[in-house]
C-alpha cells in the first residue's frame, strides 16, 4: 500500500470542524497525519491546490443488483460508479435474487466486495423474502456480517413484525431502515398522484401512502423507545411528522436523495421512465419542504437510493421498474442545488453526506481525524460538467440528471489507502 501526502488541500472535515487549508499523509489505509507544511517520504504526492479534500462520502443507500440481477449492476461496477462520485463506503440493501435473508447471501456480498472500490456493508433483510409473513433470524443475519435491518424495495406491512425488529435491533448493535408507504394506498400508482398524473393518463401514488408509512414508524419510536431510520423521504407532511417528533424526543432520523431537492414531477411530462422511482418525484412545495428539512436538521442524511435498471426496462413508461442510478453524481447535484443556491455550505453538505450516515450506522467513516481509515476525496467545487451517461462507471445509464450541467465534481477518490479513481492526471 503506498503512502500518499496530499498537499495544499482545502481542508473540509465537519467531524472534526475542520475548514482550512492543510496536508494529508495517509499510511497503510490510514490517516496518519494531518496539519500544515507537512514533509515524507512518499511515493504518491498530489499538489491539491484549489481542491476540496473531504472524508470519503457514505451512501447509507445503495441497490448493487448482486447477486441474481447483475446485468444491471454487481458488486465490482457498483463500487466503481461509487468511486467515480466520491463514495467510500455504502450500505447495500437487500431486494437482490435470492434475498439477503439468510447467511450465505450476507457473507456472498462481503466476500465479493472484498476487492471492490468502496468499503461494503450489508443491510439484511427483516422478513424472509421480503413478503413480511415471517420474521428473519435477525441474530444470524447480525452475526454473519451484516450491520442493518430494512425490507427496502417494500414496507414491513406486518406491523408487529416491524415493531419486534426495532425492538430486537438496538441489542444487536444494527440500524432499522424503514421504506415508508402504504401499499393499499399506492397500489397500481406509478408516478406522483397529482396534475401530471392526471394530465398523462395514469394512476398516481398519493403523498399519503408515504405519509401513513412515515407516521406508523415514528409511532413504533415513540411507543417502544427505540430508534427508526426514515428511507428516501419526499413529502412535506413527511417531513413535519419527523420534525414534531424530534421536537418531542423520539428517536428518529431520516434521509432524502438529491432527486428530491432537485427535481419535480413535471420531469415526467417527457414520459420518461428514468424518472420514475419509488417514491416519485413530488411537487415543487414537496421540493422546497426537502430543501427547508435539510436545513433545519429534520433530514440527517443524503443518500442516493441507487437503482440500476436496463435500458430495455426503462423502455416502456408505464411498464418500467422504479428507480434511477445515483453515486456518481450526488456530490455534484448537492452542490449545484444546495451550496451554489445558498442552502448550505460545503462543510454542512459534506456532513449530510459522510459524517452523520457514518454516525446513524456506527461505522468507521466520515472524518479525517488522525487514525481514521484513509477514505479521502479531493473535489473542485467549481468545475461545471455535463453527465454524459456513456462515460458513467456502473452498468447502467438510468440517471435522472443526464445531459444537465451540474457544479462541482470529484477529481480523486482513495478507499481504504488504495486510489480508486483518479482525474487528476
Amino acid at each position: 500500500m503506498v503512502k500518499i501526502l496530499i498537499k495544499n488541500a482545502h481542508i473540509c472535515d465537519p467531524a472534526t470542524n475542520m475548514d482550512c487549508e492543510g496536508d494529508i499523509f495517509l499510511v497503510d489505509g490510514v490517516i496518519a497525519d494531518i496539519g500544515t507544511n507537512l514533509d515524507y517520504e512518499t511515493e504518491v504526492t498530489i499538489d491539491a491546490s484549489g481542491l476540496i479534500a473531504a472524508p470519503g462520502l457514505v451512501d447509507m443507500h445503495v441497490h448493487l443488483r448482486d447477486p441474481g440481477q447483475t446485468e444491471k449492476e454487481d458488486i465490482i461496477s457498483g463500487c466503481k460508479a461509487a468511486a467515480a462520485g466520491g463514495v467510500t463506503s455504502v450500505l447495500a440493501m437487500p431486494n437482490t435474487n435470492p434475498t439477503v435473508d439468510n447467511v450465505e447471501t450476507v457473507q456472498y456480498i462481503l466476500n465479493k466486495a472484498k476487492d471492490a472500490d468502496a468499503h461494503v456493508y450489508v443491510s439484511a433483510a427483516i422478513t424472509k423474502g421480503l413478503q413480511s409473513d415471517m420474521l428473519c433470524n435477525l441474530a444470524a443475519l447480525k452475526e454473519a456480517g451484516a450491520i442493518a435491518l430494512s425490507d427496502d424495495g417494500r414496507p414491513v406491512v406486518n406491523t408487529e413484525f416491524m415493531a419486534e425488529a426495532m425492538q430486537t435491533a438496538p441489542k444487536l448493535g444494527m440500524t432499522v431502515v424503514s421504506h415508508c408507504e402504504d401499499l393499499y394506498l399506492a397500489k397500481g400508482g406509478i408516478i406522483h398522484e397529482g396534475k401530471v398524473a392526471e394530465e398523462l393518463g395514469v394512476k398516481g401514488i398519493p403523498a399519503a401512502a408515504e405519509d401513513c408509512g412515515t407516521a406508523r414508524e415514528i409511532a413504533l419510536a415513540a411507543a417502544y423507545n427505540v430508534p427508526i431510520h426514515i428511507c428516501h423521504v419526499s413529502t412535506a407532511t413527511s417531513i413535519a411528522l419527523i420534525r414534531d417528533a424530534k421536537a418531542r424526543g423520539v428517536a428518529v432520523t431520516a434521509e432524502t436523495a438529491p432527486h428530491y431537492f432537485t427535481l419535480t414531477e413535471e420531469e415526467l411530462l417527457k414520459r420518461d421512465a428514468d424518472y420514475r422511482m419509488n417514491p416519485p418525484l413530488r411537487t415543487e412545495a414537496d421540493r422546497l419542504a426537502v430543501i427547508e428539512g435539510l436545513k433545519d436538521g429534520t433530514l440527517d442524511a443524503i443518500a442516493t437510493d441507487h437503482a440500476p435498471h436496463t435500458p430495455t426496462e426503462k423502455a416502456d413508461f408505464e411498464k418500467a421498474p422504479n428507480g434511477a442510478i445515483g453515486m456518481e453524481t450526488s456530490l455534484s447535484a448537492g452542490i449545484t442545488a444546495l451550496v451554489q443556491q445558498g442552502h448550505c455550505t460545503m462543510l454542512q453538505l459534506i456532513e449530510k453526506m459522510s459524517t452523520k450516515p457514518a454516525q446513524l450506522l456506527g461505522i468507521p467513516a466520515g472524518t479525517l481525524k488522525k487514525g481514521s481509515p484513509a477514505d479521502v476525496i479531493l473535489i473542485d467545487k467549481d468545475e461545471e460538467w455535463t453527465v454524459d451517461v456513456d462515460k458513467l462507471h456502473g452498468k447502467s445509464k438510468n440517471c435522472v440528471f443526464k445531459n444537465r450541467k451540474l457544479t462541482g465534481k470529484v477529481k480523486f477518490t482513495v478507499c481504504g489507502g488504495k486510489i480508486v479513481f483518479n482525474e487528476l492526471d
